[in-house]
């Protein structure tokens, strides 16, 4: 199908919808994993439901130095793929049509969840995507909005959000997709030069290799990971490791030693000029 491109919010509460609407929310340049989220969308709400994908560069969610300008824009693939996913509609506001009177004096704040890890890393970030998700979720008014756990640090704080502020929606978290030599899809994966990609393989390989290690305990689990990308640092080009953390879901603080229950695995590192981040859920201790 051809989704409606839709531009200003006022096209899009004109927009008909009979039964459930889901939203997928987009930086654009999408990909098998936004398709993912989308054709798991349709599922949610059927053939008689509506799915709006969204496709907006929240300036809000950049800090200085990071890839705003270069991010990649690509609104005709985009909405050839949302359409082929099974998206009715997709709206691409322009900033101003998002943020009307500049940037906004007033928003929604992560508090010490999301100051952790991706937070610690990039202050203010999560500020800035749970405005633009508060907003897109005005918005558009859905009954379920799905998000890809790959950004299992914002899943949780959008989750969180929804719940603190009692946003009437469903938040759905949907698995993280992985290529065939099995790298997290990213739209920042097209920066990877031959070199950088063989680099960027052993996030996906620690995690694993890690993973192996989750009935013995959060020691072992962190012991493992961090081989592998001791190893991955003497590469050429090197990974540069931001932080690997083994973590509570709820809150994203580092889980004890004698920890036993679910918890995430969670890496971020640098290649080259390229930023990557990955996960794995795991039930650590489970041997005890």
């Amino acid at each position: 199908m051809t989704p409606q491109l839709i531009r200003t919010a006022k096209e899009l509460h004109t927009l008909p919808r009979d039964g459930r609407r889901a939203v997928v929310m987009t930086m654009g340049a999408l990909h098998e994993g936004h398709a993912t989220l989308v054709r798991e969308a349709r599922r949610l709400v059927g053939p008689t439901g509506q799915v709006v994908v969204t496709v907006f560069v929240n300036p809000l969610q950049f800090g200085a130095g990071e890839d705003l300008d270069r991010y990649p824009r690509t609104l005709d693939a985009d909405v050839a793929i949302a359409g082929q996913a099974g998206a009715d509609a997709v709206f691409a506001p322009s900033v101003d049509e998002v943020y009307p009177g500049g940037e906004p004096q007033v928003r929604i704040t992560a508090g010490p969840m999301g100051e952790r890890l991706e937070g610690a890393s990039r202050p203010g970030h999560f500020d800035g995507v749970l405005t633009v998700v508060g907003k897109l979720l005005h918005l558009t008014l859905p009954d379920v909005a799905l998000f890809g756990q790959k950004d299992a640090q914002q899943l949780a704080l959008i989750r969180r959000m929804a719940r603190d502020l009692n946003f009437p929606v469903e938040i759905v978290g949907v698995p993280t997709v992985r290529e065939g030599d099995n790298l997290a899809l990213s739209s920042r994966n097209r920066y990877l030069s031959e070199a950088d990609r063989a680099t960027a393989l052993e996030l996906s390989r620690a995690l694993l290799t890690a993973g192996a290690s989750a009935a013995e305990g959060p020691a072992p689990v962190r012991r493992s990971a961090l081989a592998v990308l001791d190893g991955a640092a003497r590469l050429e080009p090197p990974l540069r490791l931001d932080y690997l953390a083994l973590v509570d879901p709820s809150d994203f603080t580092e889980v004890p030693d004698d920890y036993t229950g679910e918890a995430i695995l969670a890496v971020a590192a640098k290649v080259g000029t390229t930023r990557l981040i990955d996960n794995i859920p795991l039930t650590v201790g489970a041997a005890r």
